[in-house]
């Protein structure tokens, strides 16, 4: 991944925000995935799956926006708020539109941050979300 293509800034813009929700949601999803093997190698596959499911769900990820959207930059709530406010002819059955927008919208964050290379910036997005779904979902048990 080291050679991927680098977007600029006016790139990203131009597109789509649910674009960058598809590619953030994939980067979300693997980052937590490796998240989840490296404190339960051990678990069958079915189980990281399971627990995988809830970290990506769209109340985890709404949950986690409620948190970090204090901390973000202004270019980061620009791309936020374009993915959350964008119609999507779709809603899913297991969650809030509030919550669907809120994910959306994180998920556009995301694919913003992979897009235009800002990875120490995504890594640690990536981390605190991680870790305080952690403890979002240890709360709703």
């Amino acid at each position: 991944m080291a050679d991927r293509k680098r977007y600029t800034d006016s790139e990203i813009r131009l597109m789509s925000p649910l674009n960058l929700a598809y590619i953030g949601d994939s980067v979300f999803d693997l980052y937590i995935r490796e998240f989840l093997l490296e404190r339960g190698r051990n678990l069958k596959t079915s189980d990281l799956h399971r627990q995988a499911v809830k970290y990506v769900s769209a109340g985890a990820q709404s949950a986690i926006m409620e948190m970090i959207e204090n901390e973000l930059t202004e270019e980061e709530v620009y791309f936020y708020k374009r993915g959350r406010n964008q119609k999507s002819g779709h809603m899913p059955k297991n969650a809030s539109a509030v919550d669907y927008k809120r994910a959306t919208g994180f998920e556009t964050l995301i694919g913003y941050l992979y897009l235009s290379g800002r990875e120490d910036r995504l890594s640690d997005i990536l981390r605190n979300s991680a870790i305080k779904t952690e403890e979002y979902l240890n709360e709703t048990k």
